[in-house]
């Protein structure tokens, strides 16, 4: 595999630091490298958040991506949007939580913008807001077909309580649900 450069962003609190942690154990699991450099404001909750993660089966020397280099942004917070999708390259693909992310026309003419209601799906469709974080790693998974999903999954579910390993499959079957779905809709 090539190197894989994505980028997930949101708020603080809202769990993108877990998922880009997640995809690099992954990666490291599977025997390649896998670096999660994160970006936080001074007010950790509710502040722009970052998360760039690079996923490669060989060495990697420089761990930050550079402007024009991400393949694939997710972005559920307004603020955090406008500040890192320059960073995505032209025509790369950026999933938004819809009901708070809201590009423009501009935007839409140079990425793939696709409209995938997260939170919603967290809240009412798994019934625990919490788990956006895994809609979202099983969302980036379905895209750039990154990891096996079962080595994903499994990693997943060794970061987080025994307890909410129910709710948090039901998220990730849910995330890869809609991103199917957004798949085969641009397909047609």
């Amino acid at each position: 595999m090539a190197r894989t450069l994505m980028r997930f962003t949101g708020v603080g609190g809202q769990g993108v630091l877990l998922a880009g942690e997640i995809f690099a154990a992954a990666k490291i699991k599977e025997g390649g490298y896998g670096l999660k450099t994160a970006t936080y404001t001074s007010q950790v909750r509710g502040g722009p958040t970052v998360v760039d993660i690079t996923l490669d089966d060989n060495e990697i020397f420089y761990p930050y991506a550079n402007d024009g280099e991400i393949d694939f942004m997710l972005s559920v917070a307004q603020a955090s949007y406008n500040l890192f999708k320059n960073g995505v390259s032209e025509g790369g693909t950026i999933v938004i939580e819809p009901n708070l992310v809201h590009p423009t026309d501009e935007d839409r003419k140079k990425w793939n913008i696709v409209e995938i209601p997260i939170i919603t799906i967290a809240k009412d469709e798994v019934g625990n807001v919490i788990t956006q974080s895994v809609i979202a790693l099983a969302i980036a998974n379905t895209y750039m077909k990154a990891l096996d999903d079962e080595l994903l999954r499994n990693v997943m579910l060794s970061k987080v309580p025994a307890k909410v390993h129910d709710v948090n499959n039901k998220a990730y079957d849910l995330g890869k649900k809609y991103a199917e779905e957004a798949l085969a809709k641009m397909a047609s």
